[in-house]
């Protein structure tokens, strides 16, 4: 039995995601204490019950401790299942983070998976649907996982009531991953997702993009959504990546001010030569360190990335390598398994 302390690092629900989906790859029975120490609310949210959910169903595991605001949970993971699986938050939780949890574990399996997600898909403290279908899915393709997607519905915070889909196959290669360099960018763009709000603001995010930034691919989507809400993105293409830079729009938080945010994220990002962004970054540890391994560089290290590099080495071992290599890059070097 490994015992992960959650309140390490950032003590956020990271922690926990990291070591469900390690334990299940890696057939490793762990007991997850102080989960969410670092929070206000400490324990499990429906958000990381229903991560928790879905991988015990995946994989038939044994758990102690799967009620709302548990601070301690024993996972003991038997074999993973492909199959047909439907996810629910129950909450305009990210649906996002259950898919990041379960996806290296059913890439293992012997026959594809077809989930369905309701809950959140554009909430701003996770990653949205579309920074795991611009930029996270095509960065993993890469290394041999066999992913595809689409969705039906968003879900903005705090309403939720999205959904989503996603077919996940077995891996058929497997290969090293290297972004040590990044390359021209071949394009930028700019999008604006919303649902029941006027369009004026959308147009004045943009407006403020297009005169802070050089750039001149600029949209707007009205979806359909169960609640209001309003995200603008922005994508930056290059040859072996896509990176995303997001923010979610708030209430009594000008369109303007949304834009600026963007416009910081993106500014930080090109003072630096490194092509993986800082949240990205964490994202591809597991990934990798389950197929070929490899390295990249990015421009942060953030509170994310050294908690997870601590959580995957203690529990797969000292296979992950942080080094700063300049005053504005740091190298993650990954062993596989």
């Amino acid at each position: 039995m490994i015992v992960i302390d959650g309140s390490r690092g950032e003590g956020g629900g990271q922690i926990f995601r990291s070591s469900l989906t390690l334990a299940m790859c890696l057939r490793k029975n762990i007991k997850i204490i102080n989960i969410r120490a670092g929070r206000k609310k400490p324990g499990l949210l429906r958000q990381h019950l229903a991560c928790l959910k879905a991988a015990e169903k995946i994989c038939s595991a044994k758990v102690v401790g799967d009620q709302l605001g548990c601070q301690e949970v024993v996972f003991s993971p038997g074999n993973i299942r492909a199959g047909e699986y439907v996810f629910a938050v129950g909450s305009a939780g990210s649906t996002t983070l259950i898919f990041q949890t379960i996806l290296s574990a059913l890439a293992m399996a012997d026959h594809e998976s077809h989930i369905t997600f309701k809950g959140g898909t554009h909430n701003g403290m996770a990653p949205s649907y579309d920074f795991i279908a611009q930029c996270f899915i095509p960065t993993v393709r890469a290394i041999g996982y066999q992913i595809e997607s689409n969705i039906e519905r968003y879900g903005f915070y705090p309403s939720g009531g999205g959904r989503w889909n996603a077919i996940i196959k077995p891996h058929r290669t497997s290969k090293a991953l290297y972004l040590l360099e990044r390359s021209k960018i071949c394009d930028m763009e700019a999008v604006v997702t919303q649902a029941k709000i006027p369009e004026h603001i959308a147009e004045r995010e943009l407006k403020h993009i297009e005169s802070k930034l050089n750039i001149n691919k600029l949209k707007y989507n009205i979806v359909d959504s169960h609640g209001s809400g309003n995200i603008l993105s922005l994508r930056l293409s290059m040859n072996d990546i896509t990176e995303v830079f997001e923010q979610v729009g708030e209430i009594r938080v000008s369109a303007e001010r949304v834009a600026s945010k963007v416009v910081d994220k993106v500014r930080e990002y090109l003072s630096s030569s490194a092509p993986v962004g800082e949240y990205l970054a964490d994202q591809l540890i597991i990934p990798m360190l389950l197929n070929k391994g490899g390295s990249f560089r990015t421009f942060n290290k953030s509170l994310h990335l050294s908690t997870n590099i601590d959580i995957v080495n203690q529990i797969a071992g000292e296979l992950v390598k942080l080094t700063h290599t300049c005053e504005t890059q740091w190298q993650v070097s990954i062993h596989s398994i």
